[in-house]
């Protein structure tokens, strides 16, 4: 294991809000014993880890590599982890890559990037100095350092999967979508994407002139944003983050489409076949919205008053049809179900049915719970299925998901992280696991792999009635 390994210079001082620098050569031996500092970030809902490392810094453009044989010529997957573009970090215990990496046979790579408003938030109209869309711009840089360095570390770089959940795998639609980071790999996994927070480049605007406004600066003195102190920075994007709560589809952290790194949003471009035609896994957790529910404001609209304010945009008679494909509607689950809805499933399958077009395309729904979260009435909520895919049980999340976990692997886990690891070190997808256990995702059939906790079936279109009703008013 590798850890704290550079991949770009590392973005402080007058780096600020600027992409990443190519990074410098060193001479001699480097130290790869210890992390590097997490990013710049509140605590995360993900962390608790007492092995996380408790330093953060924008000093922070790091990866973490494990591999079972640095003689060899293995698949590489590479995992960007998720947090909203305001947490997370490739360093933490939840997304500990060990086991897949020895269970699979592959190397894996953990990118950590810039997030909240060092990353994750749009800057990239205030001048020289300022970048669009800094996250992916730190995961393309790792991505080249892969492309560049992983034989070192027994990978193959013709043979990259990229993977990554919720924010991160948002990331990865929009990497299939950047022309800058075509030909760095050859797969792609999007657990749980959420394509509403890639909003247009006249949204980012607003709220980037908005932000300004709230630090007293204007955009003349944009520059001084660079020697700013980062409390007074988060604050100011905190408080713009919490104001967009009431906007949602989108979030003032995010990406940013209508700029020469990202053209198009991922939906448009897959519809218009304008991104590398390269196997896809993509699917979404059966209970997305039911941890977001709990939060105060609601992040997502889980409300009467909120689905509302967010159905406002659509005539009545569609809002009254769209309403009667969740049964029981204003029941919480229902409730649930359009908040999941809104930011998570219906945004993935205008992907999925536009981009099954052109390529080979897997469709999951993750629905296993643990009997924690089944006590606790969430099911399954959204990034529950980080751990069976890493087999991260002994980490602080896995531990209060499946306090039996580090003893005995869960089926679920088992037939993930073998799935997920197959699926990046097959030659082709027409090998026979695939088209006997997982059919493509074609239209009209959409057959989906719905993925249980003692086995996985095959369903064909099986949330048809909320799908069919966003398909109405897309």
């Amino acid at each position: 294991m590798w850890r704290g390994v550079p991949y770009a210079e590392q973005p402080v001082g007058e780096r600020r809000f600027a992409a990443p620098a190519p990074l410098s050569p060193w001479s001699g031996v480097r130290d790869a014993v210890e992390h590097a500092p997490l990013p710049l970030q509140s605590r995360s809902m993900v962390a608790g880890d007492r092995r996380d490392p408790k330093v953060r810094d924008e000093a922070c453009l790091t990866v973490t590599v494990w591999s079972p044989d640095v003689s060899g010529s293995l698949p590489v997957m590479v995992w960007i982890p998720g947090g909203a573009f305001l947490n997370g970090a490739g360093q933490l215990q939840l997304y500990n890559g060990a086991r897949l990496a020895a269970n699979g046979n592959v190397v894996v790579v953990n990118v950590t990037y810039r997030v909240g408003v060092f990353g994750g938030f749009e800057l990239g109209d205030l001048g020289d100095g300022f970048d669009d869309n800094l996250c992916l711009r730190d995961q393309i840089a790792a991505l080249t350092w892969v492309r560049d360095n992983i034989a070192a570390f027994g990978g193959d770089a013709n043979r990259v999967t990229v993977f990554g959940e919720s924010a991160g795998a948002t990331s990865v639609l929009a990497l299939m979508a950047s022309p800058a980071a075509a030909g760095l790999f050859t797969r792609a996994i999007a657990q749980s994407p959420a394509l509403p927070l890639i909003a247009d480049r006249a949204t980012r605007a607003e709220q980037s002139h908005e932000f300004l406004r709230r630090l007293g600066v204007t955009t003349a003195e944009a520059h001084l944003l660079k020697g700013l102190p980062q409390r007074e920075l988060r604050r100011a994007a905190g408080e713009l983050q919490l104001a967009s709560v009431a906007s949602t589809p989108t979030l003032a952290h995010g990406l940013t489409y209508g700029v020469d790194l990202l053209p198009r949003h991922p939906i448009e471009a897959a519809q218009l076949g304008a991104m590398p035609r390269i196997p896809l896994i993509i699917g979404t957790n059966r209970h997305e919205a039911a941890l977001f529910a709990r939060d105060k404001p609601p992040m997502l609209p889980t409300t009467p008053a909120t689905i509302d304010r967010y159905f406002a945009r659509v005539e009545r008679d569609s809002r009254d049809r769209m309403l009667q494909a969740y049964p029981g509607y204003p029941r919480r689950r229902a409730r649930e179900a359009v908040g999941a809805d809104v930011m998570f499933v219906a945004p993935m399958w205008a992907f999925a049915d536009a981009y099954s077009a052109h390529a080979p395309t897997y469709v999951y729904r993750f629905d296993h719970a643990s009997c924690t979260l089944r006590a606790t009435r969430l099911g399954a909520v959204h990034g529950s299925e980080i751990i069976h895919v890493l087999h991260s049980y002994d980490s602080h999340l896995g531990r209060r998901l499946h306090p039996l976990g580090t003893w005995l692997t869960p089926s679920v886990g088992r037939r993930m992280q073998r799935t997920w690891s197959k699926f990046a070190t097959a030659h082709t997808c027409n090998e026979p696991f695939w088209s006997k256990d997982w059919p493509r995702y074609e239209i009209p059939q959409r057959l989906t792999r719905v993925i249980g906790s003692f086995g996985d079936v095959l369903s064909a279109d099986p949330d048809v009635g909320r799908r069919s009703a966003w398909h109405e008013i897309s």
